[in-house]
């Protein structure tokens, strides 16, 4: 199927605050209002990428987005087609986003208070380093791989097997909520940032309840953040 005028010639806008969310937005409205219908081919990485005004990275941000509600479907050597005019709940591979938000609560408040009292020094020191990190990444998919490494260092910092375990078996689907979050609601991330540091200063006080508190916390906003998308998507 061709692409229709009615999409190719409409001008674009990117409003550079976050410009995965902006080409995210762009390509739902087209996909809902009917201007890239079910079946229609999009062009190559490349050709979005000039046409949004954008790094390649920042389309692949946004395509996988539109992949993980079941907008679209990309094969490699064959490209992305749209495959569905309405999004589907998010599925982050074997997991729904329900089920990461009524799990993580009961996994990583308790690991993030028993890491504040067993937590060494040199886990201690990597979470710090993670957190700083991400604070000036600009780079979407390497904020997405240092926050999923903060969930999983907390988790092993908590001296807990069980919990260590269980986070590394959905580290998969929390990289890949992250980077759709992230991709979709601008201020998302500086947000998670400031809910990391506080998670990070509660276990280098060694406070029990507060960090417990600050991830409870950050799982909450996580949560509003899911059903928030669950609103602006068609």
């Amino acid at each position: 199927m061709n692409l229709p005028d009615s999409w190719t010639d409409r001008p674009v806008a990117i409003v550079r605050r976050n410009a995965a969310e902006t080409v995210f937005e762009d390509l739902c409205s087209a996909i809902e209002n009917g201007d890239l219908p079910v079946g229609v081919k999009l062009p190559p990485e490349a050709a979005l990428a000039e046409r949004y005004g954008v790094s390649r990275s920042v389309i692949r941000e946004a395509l996988r987005s539109c992949q993980t509600l079941g907008l679209t479907e990309t094969k490699t050597g064959s490209g992305t087609v749209v495959i569905s005019a309405h999004a589907a709940t998010p599925h982050y591979g074997r997991f729904s986003a329900r089920d990461l938000v009524e799990a993580r609560p009961y996994i990583e408040v308790p690991a993030a208070g028993w890491a504040a009292r067993r937590r060494t020094e040199a886990q201690l020191a990597e979470l710090t380093s993670i957190v700083d990190r991400m604070e000036g990444e600009v780079d979407p998919a390497r904020w997405v791989r240092l926050d999923t490494e903060f969930h999983l260092g907390i988790a092993k910092a908590s001296g807990n097997e069980v919990f260590a375990t269980v986070v590394a078996a959905i580290r998969g689907a929390l990289s890949m909520q992250s980077r759709m979050l992230n991709a979709s609601i601008h201020e998302r991330r500086a947000a998670s940032n400031r809910e990391h540091r506080r998670i990070l200063d509660a276990i280098a006080s060694g406070d029990f309840a507060d960090a417990s508190d600050a991830m409870r916390q950050h799982l909450d906003r996580v949560e509003d953040a899911v059903n928030k998308l669950a609103t602006i998507t068609p």
